[in-house]
């Protein structure tokens, strides 16, 4: 890969951007936590997958993942540099590609991933994802429920 035209005040820049335990991660964190919830931080939900989730909820099989606008290209606020605008496309766009198969991996293995950008109400979110892990425990309860009466009969 060419080194990109960058500027000491970049460098810093880029250099302080968090990568866990962002703002609106742990204020979702805080939110999961008073409704009850109870889960990992920073685990990856498939063995052999180096993909990361930001908040896994094992036995429910959700894996939440926090969306930084800018880096994951948010329809709303992504934002496109002027300045070495070519690698910079590659990145966001190779970044949404890799979100996209991420997905698709994790509905294969039974998993439902959901996604929050970092622009959404942590409370909102919290809502969403709370309602995704009732849905899929409810389901589980319901499937394990049947097994052990069909077994009976």
């Amino acid at each position: 890969m060419e080194a990109l035209e960058s500027t000491p005040d970049v460098r810093a820049r880029m250099s302080r951007q968090k990568r866990k335990d962002t703002r609106i991660e742990v204020a979702l964190r805080r939110a999961l936590h008073a409704a009850g919830l109870r889960y990992r931080v920073h685990r990856r939900p498939i063995k052999g997958v180096r993909r990361e989730a930001d908040i896994v909820f094992g036995p429910a099989r959700v894996a939440v993942f926090v969306d930084g606008c800018f880096w994951h290209g948010c329809p709303e606020h992504a934002t496109w540099p002027q300045r070495n605008a070519e690698f910079w496309r590659g990145k966001i766009e190779g970044n949404r590609a890799r979100d996209r198969d991420t997905d698709a991996r994790l509905a294969e293995s039974g998993w439902l991933a959901v996604r929050v950008w970092e622009h959404e109400s942590p409370q909102e979110a919290a809502v969403r994802v709370a309602e995704a892990v009732r849905e899929r425990r409810d389901a589980r309860a319901s499937a394990a429920a049947v097994s052990r009466e069909r077994a009976g009969d």
